[in-house]
């Protein structure tokens, strides 16, 4: 093993000068010795360099700056744990984001607080932008789920309005009949 390799790999100089050179190859004395190897030595490290900066801007490219203002609409992100019950939310379809909610005040150069209903009054009201995803749209387009009568199980009920349209499909043995209904709960009407 030369004493480049020995540097790179254990990041100290090699303390003793054997094996320094691969086989048939002239040994070298004095200040020419030290002239190498400070040579080699030079070249791995710009090499690392340039490495560590192509991966730097590898990863900045997926990097964004958030920034927010007082007043914007932003999701909350629910993080995944298994066992831990959080924001009152739980199993495999439980939603990834909460919201949207207010943003209330900024709190240092990557903290912000929300203003977050009453139900969640256990949990802290400042949270870093990572956790952070901006509305797009208008949140009042979104229909609250408390408006739409939803039970327990998630389900709600909805009131046939009108028959649209009967078909009577043929299959070998049977004939099955379908029905095009106008179907209405309390607040939007829907052709089902």
């Amino acid at each position: 093993m030369s004493i480049v390799q020995s540097e790179a790999l254990y990041g100290k100089r090699c303390k003793s000068p054997i094996g320094w050179f691969e086989v048939g190859e002239p040994s070298l004395l004095g200040p020419d010795l030290i002239y190498k190897t400070l040579e080699k030595v030079h070249i791995i490290r710009n090499r690392l360099e340039t490495a560590y900066s192509q991966e730097k801007s590898y990863a900045d490219q997926r990097r964004k700056d958030l920034e927010f203002e007082e007043g914007d609409k932003v999701y909350l992100k629910i993080l995944p744990m298994k066992g831990v019950v959080r924001f009152c939310k739980k199993g495999k379809l439980s939603p990834r984001y909460l919201g949207p909610y207010e943003i209330f005040q900024r709190v240092g150069k990557v903290a912000y607080e929300l203003k977050i209903p009453s139900e969640l009054a256990l949990v802290n009201l400042v949270f870093h932008v990572s956790m952070l995803k901006k509305c797009i749209g208008d949140p009042k387009s979104i229909l609250p789920i408390e408006d739409l009568g939803m039970k327990d199980n998630i389900s709600y009920e909805e009131v046939p309005v009108q028959v649209l349209d009967r078909q009577i499909k043929r299959l070998r043995n049977k004939k099955v009949a379908s029905v095009r209904v106008l179907r209405k709960n309390n607040l939007v009407e829907g052709v089902i």
